[in-house]
């Protein structure tokens, strides 16, 4: 069991039979009546986020959750990862993937969280590099400052990218938020 006095930011809680994660925690002692502790959870099976209070003498119970890293092998409508422990392997469907699919490339190592058997989530490195599929050619003279067009990387996702990027050229990409870093060389 957790008290109110272990919460941060990340740690994982049960809370009525469900797995949270922590996004957001303030230990609150006001002047008068006992000190409370407001947070922001997010519902690891559906991402739901909901503000709770916790009394401070309040205790929450630990899920059973397992992190692993696994390594992306292949989908076939299914997308198959592999334990880089045990080389035991799951398959895990294209909904509970979400939108991490647009990022996920054959042989990439990721972290994945299991709850009860089930996948609840992926979490993709920081940041990737990937080749980019498919883009317009930069035309001489769009030299605005700034100015971006679409690329779609091997992965079939769909960044913005400047001007001077051109088809074949490897690309550092945020998978947080989907946005071009720079070009790369590896």
């Amino acid at each position: 069991m957790y008290s109110t006095s272990d919460f941060r930011n990340g740690l994982k809680i049960l809370l009525d039979g469900l797995p949270y994660e922590i996004v957001y925690f303030q230990h609150v002692k006001p002047g008068k009546g006992g000190a409370f502790v407001r947070t922001k959870i997010r519902n690891l099976l559906n991402s739901a986020v909901v503000e709770k209070t916790f009394r401070s003498s309040e205790k929450v119970g630990k899920p059973e959750v397992e992190d692993i890293e696994m390594q992306y092998l292949y989908n076939d409508g299914d997308y198959h990862f592999m334990n880089n422990q045990t080389y035991e392997q799951i398959s895990v469907s294209e909904t509970a993937i979400g939108s991490v699919k647009n990022f996920l490339k054959e042989n990439t190592n990721v972290r994945v969280l299991i709850f009860n058997g089930q996948v609840v989530s992926i979490d993709l490195p920081a940041f990737m590099v990937l080749e980019v599929a498919d883009c317009e050619p930069a035309v001489r003279g769009d030299t605005v400052s700034g100015a971006t067009k679409s690329a779609t990387l091997e992965t079939g996702a769909i960044v913005q990218v400047p001007l001077f990027v051109s088809q074949g050229e490897r690309i550092k990409v945020d998978t947080r938020s989907g946005e071009y870093i720079e070009r790369s060389q590896g």
